[in-house]
């Protein structure tokens, strides 16, 4: 091979690698939008052309990332449910026993909680807009990142009753995952280092005192 043809395999490859790159910005900027413009009005209000606006893209570009809206909705719901999953298995992997991986699990949740609550929103409104595989794949991951948790409290609490201590790991989720949206809804945005504190210790608190 000579060194012109290298060079023109290397740039043609540098090419391609810049294409794709800027393909998934695209496609990660379609996610963001939707996740805003769902929120704000619901999935059945917005269209492709509103989400390819959003994302500086025409409506009919949105098809190059995704098939229609409901994919839009399905991968939002997907990749943020495998991020979860993923991320507190990690945590626990991490943690030396099972009061810090809770303590991990619960820093990690507010911190989604904060960053996302358009998505959390979007979820807890939109989830009957996805496809039934979408549903059914969204509630296996959601179980599993759930069962992360009640593993953690089963390490922690040990003989407790394994049913109450999901319904524990739900109603620190509901505690978590309501309150910045509820301060936002009503006209105040929360300020992230005054919420912090409070959540981690309440949810901290319930968790401990099962």
């Amino acid at each position: 091979m000579t060194g012109g043809q290298e060079a023109s395999i290397n740039g043609t490859r540098a090419a391609a690698t810049q294409r794709g790159q800027a393909k998934e910005l695209r496609r990660l900027a379609l996610l963001s939008a939707a996740a805003g413009l769902f929120a704000e009005n619901g999935f059945t209000r917005v269209s492709l052309e509103d989400l390819g606006a959003a994302a500086g893209v025409s409506g009919p570009a949105v098809y190059r990332h995704f098939p229609g809206k409901q994919a839009v909705l399905g991968e939002l719901l997907l990749s943020v449910s495998r991020d979860l999953l993923d991320g507190g298995l990690s945590v626990v992997a991490e943690s030396e026993d099972p009061l810090s991986a809770l303590t991990g699990l619960i820093r990690f949740q507010v911190d989604f909680a904060l960053s996302n609550p358009d998505v959390i929103r979007v979820q807890d409104r939109d989830f009957g807009s996805l496809s039934e595989a979408d549903q059914a794949e969204v509630r296996s991951l959601q179980r599993s990142y759930v069962e992360t948790w009640v593993d953690v409290l089963a390490r922690i609490h040990t003989g407790a009753d394994i049913s109450g201590l999901r319904v524990h790991a739900h109603a620190a989720f509901g505690l978590i995952n309501s309150t910045p949206h509820s301060v936002r809804h009503h006209g105040r945005k929360i300020a992230v280092k005054s919420a912090r504190p409070i959540l981690e210790q309440m949810a901290l608190a319930a968790l401990t005192s099962v």
